[in-house]
């Protein structure tokens, strides 16, 4: 895969909950420039060039960034909390996509910086609807910030 190219980073540990997202964006229309990540050690180390994605140009950051909170290694809260406390990522819009409805995860992941916060549906069409307006709402009509 050309990681220059990937414009959504997409962090979720659960395969179920990813082949979910993916087949709603690839329905969408959104993904022909996504890349997946297991966990949030694996996120960070994509966005800042490391490990196997050390021959990543770190210039070419992801458009957007959708992460599960409760991930293995790094939590989605930790990866949050250094992309938006670096100055080089900061303004890479970053969507919380998880089953938690704890008002504290909520609150404390707009408090870092969170640029929105989706509760997962249980059921599969309403799931299917929110990621096709995620990926309308942050890849066509949101203005980036350069």
């Amino acid at each position: 895969m050309n990681y220059e190219d990937v414009e959504i980073l997409f962090a979720e540990d659960s395969i179920d909950d990813a082949i979910l997202t993916i087949r709603a964006l690839t329905k969408s229309g959104f993904t022909n420039k996504l890349h997946h990540v297991k966990d949030g050690a694996e996120a960070l180390d994509f966005i800042y060039c490391k490990g196997i994605y050390s021959s990543r140009n770190i210039k070419q950051n992801p458009k957007l960034i959708i992460i599960d909170l409760k991930m293995p290694k790094v939590t989605g809260m930790q990866v949050l909390e250094k992309v938006k406390s670096d100055p080089d990522f900061k303004s890479i819009p970053v969507v919380i996509l998880t089953s938690s409805k704890e008002d504290p995860d909520i609150k404390k992941c707009y408090a870092l910086g969170a640029n929105s916060y989706i509760v997962k549906p249980v059921d599969s069409n309403n799931f299917f609807n929110a990621i096709k307006e995620i990926g309308l709402y942050w890849m066509i009509l949101s203005e980036p910030t350069h």
